[in-house]
């Protein structure tokens, strides 16, 4: 027979929910829509279930299915509880919650144990991890805010946010065109097309390696609050002083990183394309590219995001009436912190799929690599 096997994640949960039974109820006296009796033993029954269950011997995809399935059923029961009844949530409905997470983090630990064999399984899985440790912070957050009665001008509950981006899709819509679709993606283009030409000149040239590098260096740690101001008198407030700001950003990484890219291939390779009498560009396209690959990848992945800040930043200097930068500068004046969330929200997401589409392609490119292969 096979043994149990126990975890503290779900040790602790049962503990947890002991601890909420003797400190019930759930909800403050007073509650407008309290817990019946039969919700609260069901949300208890469902937390202790599979807890227990987590115990029994089983493959670790079963065991993952049981905890997802009781952690998220348990908090989704809980959260809903909250509606009407902000700001009543007591000692037992957080230690219930906790204990839910507690099992949400074994599920996250049994799916990290798995291999799956398809190419499909694999690239589920990467996505599955993240996004339930993503959503529980979406929970936690919302429990903090609503259950503990946070006020909304200090932190918003994500719900408050998500509802606020359905009903601005159109305000967001133009924000992201003048920010993203302009002065980013211009800009960064703009920027990491000319650190590459330079560096390519620069491995070439000793002078310009030497004198350049330095002055790269100087320049990357200038504070973008003192370029933007500068670059919105010399361009206008529209969305070409934003994109010089976002040039300055991300020049001289590319160039840093692209320099050290062509000086990674070693003496002995270079040492064979003379011997093939192969010329500059040769040895070029050949030998200096496909090393320096992980590291110009390395700065585009930088830049990815640098350009995404220093846009936003540059808004606050002086823009059209439209814009991410400018919409969180005018909004927190209003003091619609939901809007200013919602923008937030927009550019994180905007920054995090631009990322993962250099990710992407550096995967394809650089195949080849250690670091690639090993993954």
């Amino acid at each position: 027979m096979r043994h149990l096997t126990f975890s503290w994640q779900g040790v602790t949960a049962l503990l947890l929910c002991l601890a909420a039974l003797i400190s019930l109820p759930l909800l403050a006296d007073g509650a407008a829509q309290p817990f019946t009796d039969g919700t609260a033993s069901l949300v208890f029954t469902i937390v202790i279930a599979a807890a227990l269950l987590s115990f029994a011997p089983q493959p670790p995809a079963y065991r993952a299915t049981v905890l997802f399935i009781g952690a998220h059923g348990a908090a989704w029961m809980l959260l809903s509880a909250l509606s009407g009844n902000e700001g009543m949530a007591t000692r037992a409905f957080f230690l219930l919650l906790f204990a839910c997470w507690l099992l949400a983090w074994r599920c996250v630990t049994e799916l990290s144990k798995q291999q799956p064999v398809t190419a499909f399984g694999k690239s589920t899985l990467q996505l599955l991890i993240p996004a339930i440790f993503g959503a529980w912070i979406l929970i936690l957050w919302e429990a903090a805010t609503r259950g503990a009665g946070i006020p909304f001008i200090i932190l918003p509950p994500p719900s408050a946010i998500g509802a606020r981006i359905m009903t601005s899709l159109p305000i967001l819509g133009d924000d992201v065109r003048q920010t993203i679709f302009k002065a980013v993606l211009i800009g960064y283009a703009v920027g990491c097309l000319a650190g590459f030409a330079v560096a390519v000149l620069a491995d070439r040239i000793t002078f310009l390696r030497r004198g350049l590098l330095p002055i790269g260096n100087m320049v990357s740690a200038l504070p973008i609050i003192g370029v933007a101001p500068v670059m919105v008198m010399w361009f206008g407030f529209d969305w070409p002083s934003k994109a010089a700001v976002v040039i300055i950003m991300t020049f001289f990484p590319m160039l840093v990183n692209t320099v050290a890219g062509l000086a990674a291939s070693g003496n002995m390779e270079r040492d064979l394309m003379r011997t093939y009498a192969s010329s500059d560009w040769q040895t070029l396209l050949k030998l200096k590219l496909p090393a320096a690959m992980p590291f110009i990848f390395n700065a585009l992945k930088i830049n990815s995001t640098l350009a995404l800040i220093g846009a936003i930043v540059a808004e606050f200097f002086g823009t059209p009436i439209v814009g991410m930068g400018f919409r969180i500068s005018t909004e927190i004046g209003r003091m619609n912190v939901d809007m200013v969330w919602a923008e937030i929200a927009v550019a994180a997401l905007a920054g995090s799929i631009f990322y993962g589409v250099i990710a992407l392609t550096e995967r394809a490119v650089t195949f080849w690599h250690p670091s690639i292969r090993g993954g």
